[in-house]
Formats: structure tokens, C-alpha cells, sequence
């Protein structure tokens, strides 16, 4: 009796041990340990499936970018959420759902953690911890100045005297919020109506501190722009700033939008989150009716969330899929580097350690870069990935702060505003490049200084260029400009097709540099009526392509490349004709094989049963085909056989007979 009563009591506890391994790793160790404190925590609730929104990257034009993103992204959290809000909903526990990354803020104890935890559709739930602002170091030496030395040092004024000022391109950021209505600011801002001297702050502005942490000058929830820091307007003063003399602007004829993602330079995962997700659909002020056509160009984000402070492995997915669909929606998203230099790989921070980053280092008015300035590679994921992506001016950088006053700070703070300025600079100048991310950001790459280093940082040498200290040096506004007004179409090398043991393998190479949008494939049995089979992304900076027609049509396949501008038209390549050779009814490829054979034949509604034979009638191979397609490809490992001549028959369910031979090499 007292052995079938420990046997149950065994049985009972590894039942429950298992239950809770099911759904307790889910939970970020921080936020349990806090919640079984009896304590209500902050965390985000990660769902398993996030939306694929790769086929964005064929639209032409940025608005049908971020509107099919937002379509995607929107839906799958109105499907996928039910029921961990729900859940949330019987505990009475605020919350807050998010689209640009699959996933819902909330705050509760360990008994919700728990329901939420054992939900399938639950992938992981993370920490939201507060993070304050590595904020710039002041630098007490305020000159006024005509035109401010990081704007000289770029190049900015020469691309002015073109014409190019960012007139009709909206910047952003996300930050500690903007006084938008300092001098310099205030006929930049989108909401501002200077024919009615009105203000209209729906689309145009949104605070994501929804509760009153400490001694905030904004209170939350503000309806208005507002700054309780300096931060936030002194990187706005720095894109578009412009007040008289006071040039302090990179691109004085841009608009500028903006979100508050920090309380006196405390922000969270979620206020970032929350951020990103306003630029992809800005909202009216009751948070309602997104629309994606008022979205930046640009996002400038001058903050970290360092591991010290609570950020980690667990919860960098969350800001890097957002920063990701952002950038499938056509937006440019610029980050700081941050001020942990000179030592290597600091740059060790969301979110400048991601590869959709557009990552910027700080340099001084010597062109040399800044002690601070952090240095990659990146390697605290594991990546080894090199940081930053450019650099630009940083240090001593004098900009617009609140009550209409000057003031001169130092950082990669003040870095990221120059390039998020330029960007809006080689919109007005080429304005098909609105929502090329990929192509704004090689122009700035390719064109900038290559200022190399002795730092060694990832084994750079004192030649390396791109290096792991100025990335691809300081940008210069004046180049690329030029370089996005002469972009020319690609021009097409080569287009080959080559039948295959997987199907018809087709290659193209284009010169490079060169400017596209994308290629199409397109394939038609007959040469006049086509169809495409595949899409592939122009890269700007590889001139290799390749694609698989896995199901290629018996007889002749007509083949032709269509190359997609940045504005919508195309041109043709010639046409390439691959034929699929047919005996029989069956078409065999290659033949003669190697290690794989592929059959093609109008398989009957029945099913077939596919047999190989030897020279000598043998049986080596039986293989049921079931009837899924009319048409379609049957792979066959023949690697086993020895060389010779084999036999293929077919026998339909109806007793039709068709047989060829092949040749195994």
C-alpha cells in the first residue's frame, strides 16, 4: 500500500513538474521572481507567430509599402491575440495591444504571468524595464553661428545652393519629446498652419508616457508636443532646425513629426515599442484611425536600452522585428551608436546593435572621431557584426533647446540628426527614392569619407575601410546627393538559363553601381503569353542573381527578365528559351543523370505508379505518384545506381502505359 501511494504521489509530482516546465520558461526569470515576490511587474507578452512582410519589398511606392505592412501586421494581432487579451481582461489588468510587433504590454502579479504563460499562441514574456537616457555631455561654450560647423563639414550648404533643402519629406524621432514651438522649430512642424496660425498636433504628434512617473513638466498622455528634457528638440533643431541666422538644420525645408518615448529620459521597451509603431500608422489624438500615408521618411533615435539597466537577450526581438517591419514599410531608421567608447565592441546596446539599424558614430570638427563614440564589432549577440554604419558630427554640436534658447551638447546623440537631415536631403533631390531604405542607405555608405583608423577594433588595420570605429567614415551630404541625381539604370550583363536535376536554374549579373527597384521573372510555353514565377530585390551592392524554376513546362520554356525602376517602369531582357526534351508523354531531366532525375508527365486524375528498371528488366525503383496536379515534377535519387542504361515506365490508374529510358552517369 505505501509503495502504490509513493508511486502516485511520484506520478502527481512529474506530472506537475512537466506542466510547469511547459510554461514557466516562457516567463523572463527577472519578471517571475519579482511577480512570486508578490509584486505587480511590467512585461510584454511575445506571440509565437509574427508576420512574414517580405513580398513589401516589390511595392514601388513607399505609401503601398506601409500599407500592405500595416494590413499584414494589423491583422495577424486582431487573429492572433484573442485570447491572451482576454486573459488579461478577467484580471482586470492594464494593458496595451501592439500590431508593428506581435505582442500586448501589461502589468500584473505571477497568477496572470502564469494563464498567460500556458496559452500555445505564447512565445515568450519578457521584462519592460525603465532605462534613463545616456544622455550627451553640455558643453558650456555656446557661439552663435551662421551656419553651424557639423552642417559645413557634411556638406550641407552646397547641397542648399543646388536647391535641395528636404522640401517636401517628413523626419522624425522618438525621444524625450519636442517643444514645437521654438522659434527654430515651429514653421517646420507638419501641424502648424502658418496661413491660419493654427495647430493641428493629430498625425503629427504622440505621447506614449501614460503615467506620471516622477517630476514631469508634461504631465502624461499630452496632448500637445512637449520636451521635459532639452534631448528631444535639441536633435530636432539639428534635422530641420532654422530661426534667422541660426542655421543649425541639415534639411531647413523638411517637416518634422514626433513621439515622446521617455519620462525625464526614462523610457521602456514598450514606450520605444509604442513609438516605432505610431511612424509606421500615425494616429489622431485619441490614438484612433491610423493612417500610414502620413509616416516619416526617417526616424531618428538618439537613445539605448542597455543591458545594465535591464534590456537583454530575452527582449531584443521585440524593438528588432519592429525596427524590421518599419524598414519593409519604406522607413529609414537611424540610431546612435552610443557613448560607451573608445574601448571596442560598445556598441553593445539595443537598438544599435541590429542589422536593420542604420548605426552613426560621432566625429569632431577635425573630422576625427569622438573618445566616446562606441566602437563595434558588435558581439555581445554573437554576431560579430560591424558598428557602426557611418559617422558624422557629434561633438560640440550647438542646436535649439526649450523657451526658444541655444545650447551646445556632445554625443552620437547629436550624430544620428545629421544623417537623419541628409536623408531627407536626397529625398527632395531624387524623390523615387522615398522608401528605398536599402538604396539610401548604400548612397550614404558609398559616398562617404572612408576615414580609417589604428583603433583595431574586430582586426581592422590601419587601412581598413569600412572599420569598426567610423564604420564607412563621416557621410558627406554633397556626394551622395550627387551620386542619388546621377543613379542610372542597371545595366543587365547577363540573363542564362540551365536545365537542371532541380529544374531550370536561371542566373543574371548586372553591372554595378547602377539603380532598380526589382526583377521579375517571367515564363510562357508559347513566347507570347507570360506569367511571372519570381521576384528577387535589387541589391545595390552585388550584382549576382539567381532563381529556381522548380517546375518547368514540358516542351519549350520561354524565359525574359523584367527589371523594375525605382519609379515604376521596367525593361525587358532578352528572351531565353530552355526546352524540357519529351518522349512518350514524359519528360526526363538530365539525362544523362548524376544523383538526382526529374519526371515530368500530365499525371492522371487516378494517380500513377512511376517503376525503374535495369538493362535486364530488374526492378530497382517503385514510387506511387498521388494526383495532387495535374502537372508536376517527380525527383527520383538515382545517386545508389551504378552507370548504365535504365528504364522508366508509368502505369495510370486506368492502365495507360508510358515508358522512356535514361542514362546514369
Amino acid at each position: 500500500m505505501q509503495a502504490k501511494i509513493l508511486f502516485t504521489l511520484t506520478c502527481l509530482f512529474t506530472f506537475l513538474f512537466a506542466g510547469a516546465q511547459d510554461w514557466q520558461p516562457k516567463i523572463d526569470p527577472t519578471v517571475w521572481q519579482a511577480a512570486t515576490a508578490g509584486q505587480d511587474v511590467e512585461f510584454l507578452v511575445l506571440l509565437a507567430e509574427q508576420a512574414d512582410v517580405s513580398e513589401a519589398a516589390f511595392f514601388i511606392k513607399k505609401e503601398e509599402k506601409g500599407g500592405y505592412v500595416f494590413r499584414q501586421l494589423s491583422e495577424l494581432a486582431v487573429r492572433t491575440q484573442v485570447n491572451v487579451l482576454k486573459t488579461i481582461a478577467d484580471f482586470d489588468a492594464p494593458h496595451r495591444s501592439f500590431w508593428i510587433v506581435n505582442s500586448v504590454w501589461a502589468e500584473g502579479g505571477a497568477a496572470l504571468l502564469e494563464e498567460l504563460a500556458k496559452l500555445p499562441e505564447v512565445a515568450e514574456i519578457h521584462s519592460n524595464p525603465s532605462v534613463p537616457l545616456n544622455g550627451p555631455v553640455r558643453d558650456n561654450s555656446v557661439h552663435d553661428r551662421a551656419v553651424e560647423w557639423g552642417l559645413t563639414n557634411i556638406n550641407a550648404p552646397a547641397v542648399w545652393a543646388m536647391g535641395y533643402k528636404g522640401a517636401g519629406v517628413v523626419v522624425s524621432g522618438q525621444d524625450t519629446g519636442y517643444e514645437w514651438d521654438v522659434p527654430a522649430l515651429k514653421l517646420k512642424y507638419r501641424g502648424w498652419d502658418n496661413s491660419s496660425m493654427t495647430a493641428d498636433h493629430n498625425y503629427n504628434w504622440h505621447d506614449a508616457i501614460h503615467s506620471n512617473a516622477g517630476a514631469n513638466s508634461c504631465g502624461f498622455n499630452s496632448a500637445v508636443p512637449c520636451d521635459d528634457h532639452n534631448h528631444g528638440t535639441h536633435t530636432m533643431g539639428t534635422m530641420v532646425g532654422l530661426d534667422g541666422a541660426n542655421e543649425i538644420g541639415v534639411a531647413p525645408d523638411a517637416k518634422w513629426i514626433g513621439c515622446r518615448n521617455m519620462d525625464v529620459g526614462n523610457g521602456t521597451p514598450a514606450t520605444y515599442i509604442e513609438c516605432f509603431e505610431w511612424l509606421l500608422a500615425p494616429t489622431d489624438l485619441n490614438d484612433m484611425n491610423p493612417d500610414t500615408s502620413k509616416a516619416p521618411h526617417v526616424i531618428n533615435n538618439s537613445w539605448s536600452c542597455p543591458t545594465s539597466e535591464g534590456c537583454n537577450s530575452g527582449n531584443w526581438a521585440d524593438m528588432e522585428t519592429a525596427i524590421n517591419n518599419l524598414r519593409a514599410a519604406g522607413v529609414v531608421v537611424v540610431v546612435s551608436a552610443g557613448n560607451s567608447g573608445s574601448t571596442c565592441s560598445t556598441v553593445n546596446a539595443p537598438p544599435a546593435i541590429f542589422a536593420g539599424s542604420f548605426d552613426v558614430g560621432a566625429s569632431n570638427s577635425s573630422n576625427a572621431i569622438a573618445g566616446f563614440s562606441s566602437r563595434g564589432p558588435v558581439t555581445v549577440d554573437g554576431s560579430n557584426r560591424m558598428k557602426p554604419d557611418v559617422s558624422a558630427p557629434g561633438v560640440s554640436v550647438r542646436s535649439c533647446i526649450r523657451g526658444g534658447n541655444y545650447d551646445t551638447f556632445s554625443g552620437t546623440s547629436m550624430a544620428g540628426p545629421h544623417v537623419a537631415g541628409t536623408v531627407a536631403l536626397l529625398i527632395s533631390a531624387n524623390p523615387s527614392l522615398a522608401g528605398n531604405v536599402a538604396q539610401i542607405e548604400d548612397l550614404l555608405k558609398s559616398t562617404a569619407g572612408g576615414q580609417t583608423t589604428t583603433d583595431g577594433c574586430g582586426g581592422d588595420g590601419p587601412t581598413s575601410s569600412p572599420n569598426n570605429t567610423y564604420g564607412r567614415g563621416i557621410i558627406n551630404a554633397e556626394a551622395a546627393v550627387n551620386a542619388a541625381l546621377a543613379l542610372l539604370p542597371v545595366e543587365l550583363i547577363r540573363f542564362t538559363g540551365k536545365l537542371t536535376a532541380s529544374g531550370v536554374q536561371l542566373n543574371w549579373e548586372t553591372a554595378l553601381p547602377g539603380s532598380l527597384h526589382h526583377f521579375e521573372i517571367e515564363r510562357s510555353k508559347d513566347g507570347r503569353a507570360w506569367g511571372g514565377i519570381g521576384k528577387k530585390v535589387f541589391l545595390p551592392t552585388s550584382g549576382d542573381y539567381g532563381l529556381l524554376d522548380e517546375k518547368p513546362l514540358p516542351g519549350n520554356n520561354y524565359y525574359r527578365l523584367k527589371m523594375v525602376d525605382l519609379d515604376g517602369s521596367f525593361e525587358y531582357s532578352k528572351v531565353v528559351v530552355v526546352q524540357l526534351k519529351e518522349k512518350g508523354g514524359i519528360s526526363i531531366f538530365p539525362n544523362p543523370a548524376f544523383e538526382k532525375l526529374s519526371l515530368f508527365a500530365n499525371w492522371q486524375p487516378g494517380g500513377e505508379t512511376v517503376f525503374v528498371f535495369s538493362a535486364s528488366g530488374q526492378l530497382l525503383l517503385k514510387k506511387e505518384v498521388p494526383a495532387t496536379e495535374k502537372q508536376q515534377v517527380l525527383r527520383l535519387d538515382v545517386a545508389a545506381l551504378p552507370p548504365g542504361v535504365y528504364f522508366i515506365k508509368t502505369v495510370s490508374g486506368d492502365g495507360a502505359l508510358l515508358q522512356d529510358r535514361f542514362l546514369k552517369m
